[in-house]
């Protein structure tokens, strides 16, 4: 049986109900703990920069911000804009190894060695060419020519061996090199054929009858002095030619070919954004993985292209490291009488320094690259549709457009006149990016979604260009 607990009436409890917490005070304490943890983890664990492409604005190559509430707090807290390796120290160095990879003889010696340093507070640029006949020690190994060191990384552990190429010239040079590109001459030929080729200044006429061909034999090669637009596969030539006549069969030529096809190759990618495009750039890196070997992530090449584009591109300092008259290096045989070059002081130290100080020691020269031809867009019918009164208008688009190379297939007057807005509308499924922006970049009319009421195209058209009141003729 229960029981009953006596009431006591006189000293009876009052319930005290304590005042609850207005909800949008939890809320910003919940927003400063999110906050504080986001920089402490941003501070802590590093940057962070997106390697989606998807990410990315076509346009200025940033991050796209965020859309919604939650989204944008989560940008704010854990993004933080992308910083490359060696920008603090205001030296960024790039190493670039080209090899012949599967099926040339030696795949994994290195044909070209060349390091790209940035100084990005002054917008300056040097292009410093290493010769393959230069003698290094190879840790594990014993002395060698440098492009040996690729294969031997390779050999002792698959995959590593730019990275073992790149420690020992950070060794011998006394240098940091914050990053590392490899690529074999299929990467390199089908770099520059999607891009649709480049255009070099040859600088003198000269003949190569000892170039590589099939089955250990020669061929003879040709290059007539000025200005030619070259394919991969020419452009791939002109790079490796040894020994050619006329002054161009020293280490000094070839590397200074080997620059300009580098120049020509980024004048070509940032004078026109469709080639900076980041899923573009993103499909090539794809289709490439096997022939391209790099530690430079997705987030960083976007980083490189912006910072590029801000550069002085005009004015470059060039270093090839030879055995001229007044160079660093002297020509040596080895022991087994393989010739190499070797440091002309018997060590790397004067090498070493100048290298540092390359931005203040080197003067600049003027890019004499010259004007790159636009790409070759994908086939797209273009229909033209004039929205206002003015008789001619879309005529007169047309001649504009054809002059250069775009292919107008229809041309007419919308249903509805006037229509005050001009604008590019993307009729079929077909990936025409590059199309709509070349189009856009030529016209100065937006790209836009919804095309207005009561227009009709014709079944063929691919692209569509309405001409607006406030088209600016």
């Amino acid at each position: 049986m229960l029981e009953r607990q006596p009431i006591n009436f006189l000293h009876q409890q009052t319930e005290i109900i304590k005042p609850k917490k207005p909800k949008w005070l939890i809320f910003l304490i919940i927003f400063i703990i999110l906050l504080t943890i986001g920089f402490l983890a941003r501070n802590i664990v590093g940057e962070y920069a997106p390697n989606d492409p998807e990410a990315y604005d076509p346009e200025t190559l940033e991050a796209k911000k965020p859309e919604g509430f939650f989204k944008k707090i989560s940008n704010l807290v854990f993004t933080k804009e992308n910083q490359l390796k060696g920008q603090k120290d205001d030296r960024i160095n790039i190493l670039t190894l080209g090899i012949g990879g599967v099926g040339h003889d030696g795949p994994y010696l290195t044909d070209t060695i060349m390091i790209i340093s940035i100084k990005p507070s002054t917008g300056q640029i040097a292009m410093i060419s290493i010769p393959r006949d230069l003698e290094i020690n190879i840790p594990g190994y014993g002395y060698s020519r440098i492009n040996f060191a690729n294969a031997f990384g390779e050999n002792k552990n698959p995959g590593e061996g730019s990275l073992t190429t790149k420690k020992i010239i950070e060794e011998a040079f006394d240098l940091d090199l914050h990053y590392y590109l490899r690529m074999d001459f299929k990467a390199f030929e089908e770099i520059i054929n999607e891009v649709g080729g480049i255009t070099i200044n040859v600088d003198n006429n000269f003949i190569d009858q000892l170039y590589p061909a099939a089955n250990n034999e020669y061929q003879t090669i040709q290059f007539n002095k000025g200005i030619q637009t070259m394919d991969g596969k020419t452009a791939l030539i002109f790079a490796r030619s040894r020994h050619g006549n006329n002054g161009e069969g020293s280490d000094f030529a070839r590397s200074k070919r080997q620059q300009k096809i580098i120049l020509a190759l980024k004048e070509k990618v940032l004078s026109f954004s469709t080639l900076t495009n980041p899923i573009k750039i993103n499909n090539i890196r794809k289709t490439l993985e096997k022939n391209i070997r790099t530690d430079i992530e997705f987030s960083d090449i976007m980083s490189l292209l912006k910072m590029l584009k801000e550069l002085d591109t005009q004015n470059i300092i060039h270093l090839v490291i030879d055995n001229s008259e007044n160079g660093f290096l002297k020509n040596s045989f080895t022991a087994n009488g393989a010739f190499v070059l070797q440091p002309v002081t018997g060590n790397f130290d004067n090498i070493s320094k100048t290298i540092k100080n390359i931005f203040e020691e080197i003067k600049a020269e003027k890019n004499n690259t010259p004007q790159q031809e636009r790409p070759i867009l994908t086939s797209a019918n273009i229909e033209i549709q004039n929205g206002t009164w003015i008789v001619g208008m879309a005529a007169r688009m047309e001649k504009r457009l054809t002059d250069k190379n775009f292919l107008v297939t229809q041309i007419g007057n919308t249903n509805n006149r006037p229509i005050e807005k001009s604008g590019i509308y993307k009729i079929t499924d077909k990936n025409l990016f590059d199309n709509l922006k070349t189009l856009a970049e030529e016209t100065h009319i937006p790209i836009k979604e919804k095309l207005p009421e009561g227009i009709q195209v014709a079944t063929t058209t691919d692209i569509l260009l309405i001409i607006g009141t406030d088209f600016d003729i």
